[in-house]
């Protein structure tokens, strides 16, 4: 009697086990059958909780860290923070926070102070004013996450997760629109004047 050698469904690869031939009346023992049905067990598995996870961001947000307070304040103190219109810049220890945009119709200034905190956020507490119009106090929050080694950064309650930083940077990272120190000082100046002046 020679033992059969059972090819594996797979690769077609010749399977190191040797399978019995038959007995009267029972087939032969499907050896490679177990470790097929384990790894098909375990892709629907994977496949089960990934789309639980796309259909539940909460899920995905556990997955990520939360940068400290401390690695937070590095990024914001002492940097200027460019935008379209304006800028703003924070101040070492959370305060000054100056801002400024100049419109083509208007122009605003904001002055306050920033903070940062223990779950991830940065708050910039600021009042804008234009010439027109003198706000109260009001506060803005940017919560941070790192995942996959970058930080992300989305405006809070719920604004949607963009690219801040990575390493290396990318072009599309929000933080390349920071600079070290008051860069903008003298525009906020100019902009605060015109603001405040009687005309």
């Amino acid at each position: 009697m020679r033992p059969l050698i059972v090819p594996t469904v797979s690769t077609g690869l010749r399977w190191p086990h040797i399978a019995r031939e038959p007995e009267r009346g029972r087939p032969a023992r499907r050896v490679w059958l177990v470790p097929l049905l384990v790894v098909c067990g375990q892709l629907a598995l994977s496949g089960a909780a990934q789309a639980a996870n796309e259909k539940n961001p909460k899920l995905a947000e556990a997955a990520a860290t939360v940068p400290t307070a401390f690695e937070l304040q590095r990024l914001y103190a002492d940097h200027t923070w460019l935008w379209k219109d304006g800028a703003a810049y924070f101040g070492q220890t959370g305060r000054p926070l100056r801002a400024w945009v100049s419109g083509q119709d208007s122009a605003s200034v904001a002055e306050g102070r920033w903070l940062v905190t223990k779950d991830g956020k940065m708050c910039m507490e600021v009042a804008w004013r234009s010439k027109s119009y003198k706000g109260k106090q009001q506060r803005t929050c940017y919560s941070h996450r790192i995942e996959g080694g970058a930080i992300q950064q989305r405006k809070d309650p719920d604004g949607v997760w963009y690219s801040f930083k990575r390493t290396p940077e990318d072009p599309s990272d929000e933080y390349r629109k920071f600079e070290v120190g008051d860069t903008k000082g003298a525009q906020f100046e100019e902009t605060r004047k015109l603001i405040d002046s009687k005309n």
